[in-house]
């Protein structure tokens, strides 16, 4: 199976208050076309800064990722924004979406940034796709959460990207919308989505293929879920 994801002795320091901070300590890590892994691990442990550096929102310090056969660590700005318009839908848990724009605005607005054609009508079938065909007009505050987070995958699937990264994408969820939005990645993830998910919950990460656990920057336990949860 071809992958998609390939880093290799990925190193990412920051420098606070004049003091190096290592993010990440040489992490290699693999994933093919069409799997479904989650990143675990304790706070501070280097899960968010992965996924920044697999979403092409950072660059790493040293070592190679390659996306698709791309080197992406050399790449530009204009380079990696194109990345991440073409390939990637970003799922976060606070949905990021704006309060005073409807659900077909929000959906809607990637398209705007990148010039896409038939806009109106490639949003709403989005919308359609996650089950709110209904509800195009409401505004994120007549939605429910779970409504709120299907209006961002909505989003997310708008230019047809190949991967999905979600960072803790049942985190303000109750257990039913979350169930509700665990199904729909399942459904995603069918269609030969490809799902990179960060969370804490190990009920949700018993949803993925694999689970990828870090500590201090550095991947401690890579292992195949044996038996998967179902929505």
């Amino acid at each position: 199976m071809r992958s998609v994801i390939e880093i290799q002795d990925v190193v990412k320091t920051y420098r606070m208050g004049g003091t190096d901070v290592h993010a990440l300590r040489g992490i290699n890590l693999r994933v093919n076309q069409g799997e479904w892994v989650a990143i675990m691990g304790p706070s501070g442990s280097g899960k968010s800064t992965l996924l920044n550096v697999i979403g092409c929102l950072d660059k790493p310090t040293s070592g190679s990722y390659r996306l698709d056969g791309l080197e992406v660590a050399e790449m530009n700005d204009d380079q990696l924004a194109e990345i991440r318009r073409t390939k990637i839908g970003f799922v976060f848990q606070n949905y990021n979406l704006l309060p005073r724009s409807t659900a077909l605005d929000n959906v809607e607005l990637p398209l705007i940034y990148a010039g896409g054609t038939r806009r109106r009508e490639r949003a709403r079938a989005a919308l359609e796709r996650v089950g709110l065909g209904e509800r195009v007009n409401h505004r994120p505050t007549e939605l429910s959460g779970g409504e709120q987070q299907r209006v961002a995958i909505a989003r997310a699937l708008i230019n047809n990207p190949s991967i999905i990264l979600a960072d803790e994408p049942t985190g303000n969820l109750d257990s039913k919308a979350g169930a509700e939005i665990l199904g729909l990645l399942h459904e995603l993830h069918r269609q030969g989505m490809t799902i990179v998910m960060v969370t804490h919950d190990p009920e949700v990460a018993g949803h993925s293929q694999r689970i990828v656990r870090l500590r201090d920057g550095e991947v401690i336990r890579d292992e195949q879920v044996a038996v998967r949860s179902e929505p």
